[in-house]
């Protein structure tokens, strides 16, 4: 891995100049408009505070941006770890949530070193679209106390919803009044212009600009220390074995989630730059960041693909980009730092609903219900509620087992196709036969042949009343099991008993080695299996007229 990753360093940097380092910076620049006000939000949405926002953004870029399997990824706290993180951080504290970011980095090197970060393609789109969009409903619910200035209990969204009906729900005016600002900012922002500025950090600047002249009485992000080592930080020599049990399932929770988002975020990256991801050092390069950023005071960041194609766009050519995001970071936390503090958290709030609704991916989700797509609809909706109701991990795994039990049930359906013999249709063969084979009945076989699917073809040749002869067409059947080779031979002795010829064609080799080892062939006769239903017709004709 370390071989292949100077190699790739290498060639990355090959031929750089001047003129390279001026796109870096440009596109570093660019993209740290974008992540200052993302890292803000997330970092108090997250239940921590806007400085672990930064410094995770901050550490994120540097390490896991000069490690990372792509020159173009883009890491730090993202809206889709605020749906885990936040529970947590109400249930233990920051200190559960620096615990549980450490052991994810753990589990993340783990997954690269046995290269399960394969596993994430077998994930179907329908269930990464519905996890994604029941993320972006834990995030709009989760700023409601900001967006209102409001106070609430509970340990997750829907218990803090409930728990208005005690508390009462008291709105602050003005905490509305700039949640509503920087939404119907974003949201009529032209795009243009958001390339150059982006909308986010504009409506942010506004909003700080009316509460730095009006001093409205709405809660602010509060004081962000001029330090990269926060007060409140991860002590590793506190983590103890009792520690790490408690936080091994939101810790895989954490890992499971910031790996599929880096992946896919590095696959979808990769094709607009023409360059693909390395998965095993991404995952490498995630793992060894998030042990680190708890250390600093940080909460779990992984790959984010907003800011990631933002560094495309904007013309970034290595990985330095990362770095001079966090560069212009760090020199805002220490300049910017006692202005920032002023921003209302209704403002962030704001943000954040507009980030979520943008979560969506709308086009694959009007795909899917616009072109009726009942199995996508049903992984879609169940995962999206399994990840509001429960935690992220377990909707995937709902969603992935939900997946494979459709897809067993569509593929093992069998489907029956009774026709009448048109000889015309066989050409010469059908000129030469000497009877009329009105009689004859043709049935074509699709789909596996077993237990659960022979119910239907008996139901089925109940129909084929006076038939004189049958030819069953089982090219299309890839399997059978001992339960169908039964019922085919009680169909044979029934329609054998009532002197119907019984012919079988197109018996693909798997199929006709089970018949054989069954001893099914030896029973009705090998003279009654044809290579297609031409020559089976043909044999009838000559031999059963």
């Amino acid at each position: 891995m370390l071989k292949k990753y100077v190699g790739d360093l290498k060639k990355e940097f090959k031929g750089y100049n001047a003129k390279s380092f001026s796109a870096d910076l440009m596109s570093g620049l660019t993209v740290a408009a974008v992540a200052l006000p993302l890292a803000l939000a997330f970092g108090v949405s997250s239940g921590a505070d806007a400085a672990s926002g930064l410094i995770t953004a901050i550490i994120a870029g540097v390490f896991i941006g000069m490690l990372g399997g792509g020159s173009y990824q883009i890491s730090g706290p993202t809206g889709a770890m605020v749906a885990i993180l936040l529970p947590l951080s109400i249930k233990y504290g920051a200190e559960g949530v620096f615990a549980a970011g450490f052991i994810s980095g753990a589990i993340l090197i783990i997954a690269a070193l046995l290269k399960i970060g394969k596993l994430v393609s077998y994930i179907p789109t329908a269930v990464i679209t519905g996890f994604t969009s029941g993320i972006s409903i834990i995030i709009a619910l989760g700023q409601i106390d900001n967006f209102f200035g409001t106070k609430s209990e509970g340990e997750n969204a829907i218990q803090k919803i409930i728990s208005y009906g005690e508390l009462g729900f008291h709105p602050n005016v003005y905490a509305i009044l700039f949640g509503v600002l920087v939404i119907l900012i974003m949201i009529l922002y032209p795009k243009k212009l958001n390339a150059k500025f982006p909308a986010s950090l504009a409506s942010i600047i506004i909003a700080l600009i009316v509460q730095l002249i009006f001093k409205f009485d709405v809660a602010e992000v509060g004081a962000i220390p001029k330090t990269l080592l926060l007060d409140k930080r991860l002590d590793i020599a506190d983590l103890s074995p009792g520690m790490i049990k408690n936080f091994i399932s939101p810790a895989i929770s954490i890992a499971a989630l910031g790996m599929i988002e880096s992946l896919l975020c590095g696959a979808s990256a990769g094709k607009m730059k023409n360059e693909k991801l390395d998965a095993q050092r991404e995952l490498m390069a995630q793992g060894i960041g998030n042990m680190l950023i708890p250390v600093f005071g940080g909460v779990p960041a992984t790959a984010a693909i907003a800011r990631t194609s933002v560094a495309i766009k904007s013309g970034g050519r290595t990985r330095l980009v990362s770095v001079f995001h966090s560069l212009t970071l760090i020199a805002s936390m220490f300049l910017l730092g006692p202005v920032m503090s002023k921003i209302p958290l209704a403002a962030l709030a704001g943000v954040l609903m507009v980030t979520a609704w943008r979560m969506n991916e709308w086009e694959a989700i009007k795909n899917i219900f616009g072109k009726k797509l009942k199995v996508s609809a049903m992984q879609f909706i169940i995962t999206m509620v399994a990840t509001v109701v429960f935690d992220l991990t377990v909707a995937i795994i709902i969603g992935v087992v939900l997946s494979m039990l459709l897809f067993v049930l569509k593929s093992c359906e069998l489907n029956i196709d009774i026709n009448d013999v048109d000889k015309k249709r066989l050409g010469k063969a059908g000129e030469e036969m000497k009877t009329s084979m009105s009689g004859t009945k043709l049935v074509y076989l699709a789909g596996p042949l077993f237990f659960g699917t022979q119910e239907r073809l008996t139901n089925v040749l109940h129909e084929l009343e006076g038939a004189s002869s049958i030819v069953f067409s089982m090219r299309g059947v890839p399997m059978i099991d001992d339960s169908a080779i039964a019922e085919l031979e009680a169909i044979f002795e029934d329609y054998s008993k009532d002197n119907v010829n019984i012919m079988f064609s197109g018996v693909q080799p798997r199929v006709r080695g089970t018949l054989e080892r069954a001893g099914f062939i030896e029973k009705v006769g090998e003279e009654r299996f044809h290579w297609d239903a031409v020559r089976a017709l043909m044999y009838l004709d000559e031999h059963c007229a």
